[in-house]
């Protein structure tokens, strides 16, 4: 074989190894963690119930649809029936400037659900959970965080004080639980984002630092296979 061609390879090789072996580590690290996590698990199913079963009959949503869709300016995408604390709702998804807002309106009258009070936001949050933990903090945020980045705008986080910290996200403009997270979630989230080496919105599985690293992790493996058959060669021609 070319001596030129195995001087280079062994240089490739020694290089990219030596810029990769962290990151690999991750890789391979972070494929085991999030394998042996459960989605349902990481999704928080066994936390709370991101729906509850409406108790209320068809007949009980007297205010009328066609009145509903003409107060709005907005196209109304759709509308379903639903409940918020113990009273029935329309939840109607509008379309938006920046995506899609759901909005509660009383079937009765056709207010606006608007002003939920922290109490009130409290008992939709123990009407959703499913654990044993009592409530630690409620607050307001007025920008959701990167956990719950797919809230627009203000949202209500309730945080349990159960083992894993269960947090459960209300939509103020729905009354809706929108996102439950917990530090199983966190743990897996840590391990995506070094595994797609997205460090700031941890989605972009197509970022240019993956691309790089992986095609270098590529290199290094084809390097490695030319000095591998190096290798084969020389132990042929030591027992000849």
């Amino acid at each position: 074989m070319n001596k030129h061609l195995i001087r280079y390879s062994r240089l490739v090789h020694k290089w990219a190894g030596l810029i990769l072996a962290i990151q690999i580590l991750f890789w391979i690290l972070g494929g085991v963690i999030m394998s042996a996590i459960p989605l349902e698990k990481v999704h928080g199913k066994h936390l709370a119930n991101k729906q509850l079963e409406n108790t209320f009959a068809r007949a009980d949503y007297v205010y009328s649809l066609d009145a509903l869709i003409r107060e709005h300016s907005r196209p109304v995408k759709q509308i379903q029936f639903t409940q918020v604390l113990n009273r029935p709702f329309y939840l109607l998804h509008i379309d938006a400037p920046h995506g899609e807002n759901m909005l509660a309106i009383d079937a009765f009258t056709g207010d606006r659900l608007q002003n939920l009070t922290a109490q009130q936001v409290n008992q939709i949050a123990q009407m959703h959970y499913l654990g044993d933990g009592n409530i630690n903090s409620t607050q307001l945020l007025e920008n959701a965080p990167q956990e719950a980045s797919h809230n627009q705008g203000a949202v209500w986080q309730v945080v349990f004080d159960d083992m894993w910290d269960t947090t459960l996200y209300v939509s103020p403009q729905s009354g809706q639980l929108t996102t439950v997270r917990s530090d199983i979630w966190r743990i897996f989230d840590f391990f995506w984002m070094l595994h797609i080496m997205d460090y700031d919105e941890r989605e972009d599985f197509n970022n240019p630092l993956l691309i790089a690293f992986a095609s270098a992790a590529l290199v290094f493996t084809l390097s490695g296979f030319v000095l591998l058959f190096s290798s084969f060669r020389s132990w042929k021609r030591a027992f000849r």
